[in-house]
């Protein structure tokens, strides 16, 4: 113990750097089977080392699976946006189907509509509503059946259900004057004698005419309904009142 004083007492008195490298040789040599911290340290170190390398790779692994199962690059270290929020310089259709079809250009809208559906407005019947109507027409693959469509902004798939004795001849629904029909309409309550605010429905069918001196032509009748009766208007396609039927 007296040795050591003495040699760090005469390390802090050493004036080259040949005394001081001496004596430090000396504590060297006398201390070296002391060294196992540092195999202690180097083990730290290859343990911590191992603990990154594992860390490393389990992130890399995790990125290629991700980019395997979501990727759209080629490479998972290539960080491309999502392809959907990129402009693709498509611009916005808007559609604007007739919807008041009890209008005049509603419900030239709906037999023009109907035209481009089917490339004729031949059928059965057909009864328009204020925002939606109904077809009738022939099952093209089988006579024997009627295809009915229903038309809310556009004319849907068919259901199918068998010929009755109502569907017998096909004519051209739109033959009849749109305006003076539209001119029936609107006044159909007040000729009925039905209070407007009374009105519930309002509907029109187009069908056949039963006049055997008429063949082809059409025959409309307009039906109003209220809490307290209901009527309906019949007419020709011309606008030739055949009947008041009044609640």
């Amino acid at each position: 113990m007296e040795e050591h004083r003495e040699r760090v007492s005469a390390a802090t008195k050493a004036v080259t750097l040949g005394e001081l490298q001496h004596l430090i040789s000396d504590l060297q040599s006398e201390s070296a089977p002391a060294q196992m911290p540092a195999l202690k340290t180097r083990a730290k170190r290859t343990g911590l080392g191992i603990t990154i390398a594992a860390f490393a790779v389990s992130v890399l692994l995790g990125v290629g699976i991700g980019w395997g199962l979501y990727g759209n690059t080629k490479s998972p270290l290539d960080f491309t946006t999502d392809p959907g929020a990129k402009p693709d310089g498509i611009a916005p259709v808007v559609l604007t189907p007739p919807k008041q079809l009890q209008s005049l250009g509603g419900l030239t809208g709906l037999l023009e509509q109907t035209r481009k559906r089917f490339g004729d407005t031949m059928g059965y019947r057909l009864v328009i509503y204020p925002e939606y109507a109904s077809l009738d027409r022939q099952d093209p693959k089988d006579d024997r059946r009627v295809l009915n469509y229903t038309y809310r902004g556009g004319w849907g798939d068919p259901s199918s259900s068998a010929k009755s004795s109502v569907d017998s001849v096909l004519v051209d629904l739109s033959k009849f004057d749109v305006k003076t029909a539209v001119g029936i309409l609107r006044g159909a309550p007040e000729t009925l004698g039905i209070k407007q605010p009374d009105v519930k429905s309002t509907y029109l069918i187009v069908e056949p005419a039963t006049d055997p001196t008429t063949p082809g032509a059409v025959s409309l009748t307009l039906y109003v309904s209220s809490d307290y009766g209901s009527g309906y208007i019949e007419f020709a396609g011309d606008g030739t009142i055949k009947q008041v039927n009044y609640p």
